[in-house]
C-alpha cells in the first residue's frame, strides 16, 4: 500500500487529545489518525475492512 503525503490544519486541543490516545496505543501521531479515519470509514461502510492480521507459527525441530 502506498503513502501520500497530506498537510493537515487541526485544532490544538484536537490534536493533543488524539496524540493523548496515541500515547495511550502505543502508536505514532500519524498511525493514530490514520486509524481513526480507517475506523470511521469502515463503520460508515465507505470501504471495507480487508486487512487482516496473520500469526505463523513456525515449529522448531529438536536439535540433534
Amino acid at each position: 500500500m502506498s503513502k501520500k503525503a497530506f498537510p493537515l490544519r487541526i485544532n490544538a486541543d484536537v490534536l493533543a487529545a488524539i496524540q493523548r490516545w496515541a500515547d495511550d496505543d502505543l502508536r505514532s501521531l500519524n498511525a493514530q489518525i490514520e486509524y481513526v479515519l480507517r475506523d470511521a470509514l469502515v463503520k460508515q461502510g465507505r470501504v471495507k475492512l480487508v486487512q487482516k492480521v496473520l500469526t505463523e507459527v513456525i515449529e522448531n525441530e529438536p536439535k540433534k
